[in-house]
């Protein structure tokens, strides 16, 4: 009987497996450094055939690697990077995926092929991963197999990042929201605390608002530090005075 449905199956879960440890991890992890490493590595458990993964980032100043499973699959991006060429960059730049075994590299990437002989990689699949406006790049796999990478892993892999990218995304649009509702919260005790300390000096100077805050401005300038540190200073200096 053909058993290949079965193994479709397998391969299916796989990638569900793998994409559930990530959501779980993406519930608890804040750094991207490290929510890219997870993601890295959930890759190779959910592909068959995947020896290494890295990530690949596109910066101003040149692709960089933002996690890598090893230091092989470092150097293999950084064989590409060298080059300026390879299914890593390419699966960055036009958004499609890349699948290659490592006799078809010298024709589709002549300058990459001669940086990566040597280091034992004999097939490639590389997705797009793209983040947000300042994160994107690509998803790469390494097999030490001459054709360790099938049509079904390039389409499993395109599930894998499309999954992947919404929650990293979501992630990170989190991240903003709290970071955002945190600065307000400071903005908001700051300006609780500045108030009530140019109530203070009104009430002692008798001067109005304005003339309080520029009392105020000017105090905290002549001693260098920032208006809400002199703030808070002054008020618990006068609820000492007043115990």
């Amino acid at each position: 009987m053909d058993d290949a449905p079965e193994g479709l199956v397998r391969w299916i879960d796989g990638v569900t497996e793998a994409l559930e440890e990530l959501s779980g991890i993406l519930e608890q992890e804040e750094d991207l450094s490290v929510i890219l490493d997870r993601t890295c590595r959930q890759s190779v458990l959910a592909i068959p055939g995947a020896d290494l993964a890295s990530v690949t980032l596109l910066r101003e100043g040149g692709p960089e690697t933002g996690a890598s499973t090893a230091r092989r699959a470092l150097d293999v991006d950084l064989a590409q990077y060298r080059a300026g060429q390879g299914p890593c960059l390419e699966a960055a730049r036009t958004g499609q995926v890349q699948r290659a075994a490592a006799e078809q590299v010298p024709d589709r990437w002549p300058a990459f092929g001669r940086e990566v002989a040597g280091l034992g990689v004999g097939s490639y699949l590389a997705a797009p991963l793209r983040v947000d406006d300042e994160h994107s790049g690509s998803l790469n796999l390494y097999s030490e197999q001459a054709h360790g990478f099938r049509a079904l892993d390039e389409a499993l892999l395109g599930l894998y990042t499309t999954a992947a990218q919404a929650a990293l995304r979501n992630a990170r649009r989190y991240l903003r929201a709290r970071e955002q509702v945190a600065q307000l919260s400071r903005a908001l005790t700051s300006r609780a605390v500045i108030d009530q300390a140019k109530g203070v000096v009104m009430a002692v100077h008798r001067v109005g608002p304005d003339e309080a805050f520029a009392m105020l401005v000017d105090r905290s300038q002549h001693e260098n530090v920032k208006l809400r540190d002199f703030a808070e200073r002054f008020i618990e200096d006068i609820s000492d005075d007043g115990a």
